[in-house]
């Protein structure tokens, strides 16, 4: 075992705050101190916390490791691993690996038969879990979605089914069309905007998938923001029972009418309940 404060040879990757710079780990913080290299997806805010909390660089290498130099960066830590070194590797913000360039570093390491370890705490994800008020006993998380809205309509269909609260990060300028479309595919399930978490303006915004999409068109919120949508609804799963309730409802309105709001009270995906009523009509 290592001594305290000295990290043992290998990489470690350190979680760090979303938001409140006290979030991060004592454990955290001497890795930091004593590591023999550190790498950073962002540079700048890891020597911005590092000062924060009175953490010296000294004369240790920080190297950037990001999406856009991952591939020329690598050999380089890989080099300092296979040395025998230490290395610290963090995030712009929270856990490392999740939505986040490190995960080949943690793959090639492994390969080479390199010890990696985690010091872990701040999760945007699970802060948001937290907060969200949906279930927490089964959840997915799905990461960012395609920015097209085809893939990305197809990448919600894939979604659909499992049987766990859906967890997503997403930008803000695409919020608004991301739970426009998760409405249009997943149906009218409860749903949870949770933004800038653990920061001042931290914001946790509830409803319905139709209805925060509709609120984010009126209001659109700013900063990081992650996702949460209930898993499915039992009904929405039994297509009798989907026709049973198109029939009741298509006896007092119109079929569209009767879609939206047999969508709206099983949380069922609206062309599935379209298609349903569609044969439905024929059948009369």
């Amino acid at each position: 075992m290592a001594e305290i404060g000295k990290p043992e040879a290998g990489l470690h990757l350190v979680a760090v705050p979303i938001g409140a710079a006290r979030d991060i780990t004592l454990r955290a913080l001497d890795i930091l101190g004593h590591a023999d290299v550190l790498a950073a997806e962002d540079t700048r805010s890891l020597r911005r916390l590092m000062d924060i909390h009175g953490v010296a660089l000294a004369d240790r290498p920080l190297i950037p490791y990001h999406d856009h130099n991952g591939p020329a960066a690598r050999p380089r830590l890989l080099d300092a691993l296979k040395a025998g070194k230490s290395v610290a590797y963090a995030s712009e913000a929270g856990t490392p690996l999740l939505a986040d360039p490190g995960f080949q570093l943690g793959v090639e390491a492994r390969a080479a038969g390199i010890p990696v370890r985690a010091a872990p705490g701040a999760s945007a994800l699970l802060a948001a879990l937290c907060v969200g008020g949906l279930p927490t006993d089964r959840f997915f998380f799905a990461g960012f979605l395609p920015p097209k809205q085809g893939a990305r309509r197809k990448a919600l269909a894939e979604l659909a089914s499992i049987p766990g609260t859906l967890v997503l990060y997403e930008s803000p300028k695409r919020l608004a069309a991301t739970l426009g479309d998760a409405a249009e595919v997943l149906g009218a399930r409860p749903a949870a905007i949770c933004r800038e978490l653990t920061k001042r303006f931290e914001e946790v915004r509830q409803g319905t998938l139709p209805d925060l999409a509709e609120g984010c068109q009126q209001d659109a919120p700013r900063g990081e923001i992650v996702v949460l949508i209930d898993r499915a609804p039992e009904a929405s799963n039994d297509p009798g029972a989907l026709r049973d309730a198109l029939a009741t409802a298509m006896e007092s309105m119109s079929l569209k009418s009767a879609v939206k709001h047999v969508s709206d009270s099983t949380g069922a995906p609206r062309k599935l309940v379209y298609d349903l009523a569609l044969a439905l009509r024929d059948e009369t």
